[in-house]
């Protein structure tokens, strides 16, 4: 597929800040609206781009803007601020920026605004899960994560996992626990929530396979729809699984953002 890409719009400008920008990837021969696959980037709210796969995905061929593409969706790939820059909850309110501005220019990039599935790895899968599960924010149709961090209460100051959250909240888990219970995702689990599609290895260091567990469980309590989908012994990054498997895995992910927004 011949995939046309527009790269660094600005979608936000930030008061001290750098602009925030939005890379958007679509069939060259669009001819309709599609929906709307919006990528947020890992990278523990503190490193990496929205023009980086996972790392696990960097190798393959088309790349994976390109095959998210070939399975039917306008692709956008967001900034946000990083821990550096700014503290919780900038990040999240950028991607709520980035979302609002791709709805508003929907004509232009050919998307369709209320088909909408959120696709995020570790620190962007906490994003993911923040926005579509957020009430307040208008509804997507899906939430896909690979190895999401989702509640820092369960974290030790003297854990390795526990050290990207500190930098964004501005200090040890055990030194700001309003901000930590402020911060923490089951508590927006809610009956009407939209699908949500986890993806984790059991042996997973930099974001505990727990950490998926307790978001899939508290949507379970309250009725919503959720799907855990454990990769045994695998690490961060999926860590230990081969490629066959990753495509795998990434092929289930697509198929789940299929369905959210099939009639």
């Amino acid at each position: 597929m011949n995939v046309s890409v527009e790269q660094a719009i600005p979608f936000a400008e930030k008061d001290g800040f750098r602009f925030l920008e939005v890379d958007v990837y679509r069939p060259a021969d669009q001819h309709e609206p599609l929906p709307l696959l919006h990528y947020i980037h890992g990278g523990g709210w503190r490193v990496s781009s929205r023009q980086r796969t996972p790392r696990e995905t960097r190798e393959w061929t088309p790349n994976l803007f390109e095959q998210m593409v070939a399975a039917g969706f306008v692709v956008a790939a967001s900034d946000y601020r990083y821990s550096g820059e700014a503290l919780y909850p900038a990040a999240v309110e950028d991607t709520r920026d980035a979302l609002a501005y791709l709805r508003a220019e929907s004509d232009r990039f050919g998307i369709d605004p209320a088909r909408v599935v959120l696709f995020g790895q570790s620190g962007g899968g906490y994003l993911a899960l923040a926005l579509g599960l957020d009430s307040s924010v208008e509804p997507v149709q899906g939430i896909a994560c690979w190895y999401p961090v989702t509640d820092f209460s369960v974290l030790a100051d003297d854990d390795p996992a526990s050290n990207f959250p500190a930098l964004w909240l501005g200090g040890p888990l055990s030194t700001v626990p309003d901000l930590v219970e402020r911060a923490r995702l089951p508590r927006l689990a809610r009956p009407d929530a939209p699908p949500v599609l986890l993806q984790h290895g059991t042996a997973d260091t930099m974001a505990p396979f727990d950490q998926s567990v307790r978001m899939h469980d508290a949507l379970v309590a309250c009725g919503a729809r959720v799907e855990l989908e454990p990769f045994d012994g695998a690490e961060h990054f999926f860590g230990g699984c081969d490629d066959a498997t990753v495509r795998g895995l990434f092929a289930r992910t697509m198929a789940f953002a299929r369905a959210c927004v099939s009639p």
